[in-house]
């Protein structure tokens, strides 16, 4: 079965983003920055991606991404409405009006009947769960892995990594790598 994953930036107070969606202010080391592209390049926008070697680059670990408005709205807001072609895109959404472009499914309501439904059907990868808080929050219990990248910079306030109500769930740790200018990337599991 496939699984969600939950791969975000996080400052060390737990932010996602600034109170406006601001994400500009992570460090990104040039030795994150290749390993991101080696590992993870699926995770680069569609627009990016020629100017970075990786057009035509196969996806190594997502098929399809899920992410919420706050997310989803910096490209929408620039014109570019698919930004991430080379994977299956929902936004989840009950105000982003219907998209013109046909490669984003925009979902009104129930996003955890949504992942419960992509779980199970056949993919050639994981389900990357993009952003933001509070769509995270709400698929809390089907989250199967974090994969946080964690940046040595306190944004004092803005988007919290999770937001919602209070249902603990602890997760062990399995991995840690560290880069150059002190960020990390851990993987963390359910505890089971």
């Amino acid at each position: 079965m496939r699984k969600l994953v939950y791969f975000v930036a996080v400052s060390i107070d737990g932010f996602i983003a600034g109170p406006s969606g601001e994400f500009d202010f992570y460090p990104q080391p040039d030795d994150l920055v290749a390993h991101l592209r080696a590992e993870f390049p699926e995770t680069m926008p569609g627009h990016v991606r020629p100017h970075i070697g990786l057009d035509g680059a196969p996806n190594k670990r997502f098929d399809t991404v899920l992410m919420g408005l706050g997310t989803y709205r910096p490209a929408y807001d620039h014109g570019i409405t698919s930004p991430y072609p080379h994977l299956k895109q929902y936004v989840v959404s009950s105000t982003l009006p219907e998209p013109t472009d046909p490669a984003i499914t925009v979902v009104r309501a129930d996003p955890l009947g949504l992942v419960r439904e992509l779980k199970q059907q056949p993919g050639d990868g994981d389900i990357w769960l993009c952003g933001g808080g509070l769509l995270a929050g709400a698929l809390l219990p089907e989250i199967d892995e974090l994969l946080w990248k964690r940046y040595p910079v306190i944004a004092g306030t803005g988007i919290p990594a999770l937001a919602g109500d209070f249902h603990p769930r602890p997760f062990t740790p399995t991995e840690t790598l560290a880069f150059s200018n002190g960020a990390t990337l851990t993987t963390y599991r359910p505890t089971v």
